[in-house]
């Protein structure tokens, strides 16, 4: 069996010498994580009810909207002491 260092992939048409500098692994890697970028797998059914992204972020941005409302400020309930 051969190691991966042995399989030339290269095309025929190209030389090795034609490329100016050696690749660079994960050259990008920090530019797409500094943006931030998710990628959400959605069920055929969810995807049926949402067209774009807009309509997701939207509706998860009302659901959290409503999530605040609901909430006391101080985020638990608070206990009125029974007078004596």
């Amino acid at each position: 069996m051969k190691k991966a260092k042995d399989i030339d992939e290269l095309r025929p048409e190209y030389k090795l010498s034609d490329f100016k500098t050696k690749g660079v692994r994960g050259k990008y890697y920090k530019r797409i994580m500094e943006e931030g970028t998710n990628v959400v797998l959605l069920d055929a059914d969810v995807q049926r009810a949402f067209p774009n992204s807009a309509a997701v972020n939207d509706a998860l941005r009302s659901i959290l909207r409503a999530k605040r409302t609901r909430r006391s400020p101080s985020g638990r309930a608070t206990r009125r002491r029974a007078a004596a």
